[in-house]
């Protein structure tokens, strides 16, 4: 008994679907077709705008963002240096 399975490679023209050249190149064809994925992308710009904006303005509110310079690189490693001893259990 023998099958006769179709090849991968040939397609019938039922798969694809012929589109009329005007119909492709339209903006408004495209954001009909394509009106969640944009409205998805959308929303995350927006929320992504929303987190950094937090990010940045509630980022840094240690006891070294008044200080510039070398100051603020030495304030920095102190800070360090005492955030490990209280993180470290043996």
């Amino acid at each position: 008994m023998v099958l006769d399975l179709p090849s991968p490679h040939r397609r019938s023209p039922s798969f694809r679907k012929p589109f009329p050249r005007d119909e492709l190149g339209s903006w408004s064809v495209l954001v009909q077709r394509h009106r969640f994925l944009l409205t998805a992308l959308v929303l995350l710009v927006f929320l992504c705008t929303i987190y950094l904006y937090f990010a940045i303005t509630l980022g840094e509110t240690g006891s070294c963002s008044g200080l510039q310079g070398k100051q603020k690189a030495i304030c920095r490693l102190e800070m360090a240096k005492s955030s490990v001893r209280g993180k470290m259990k043996f």
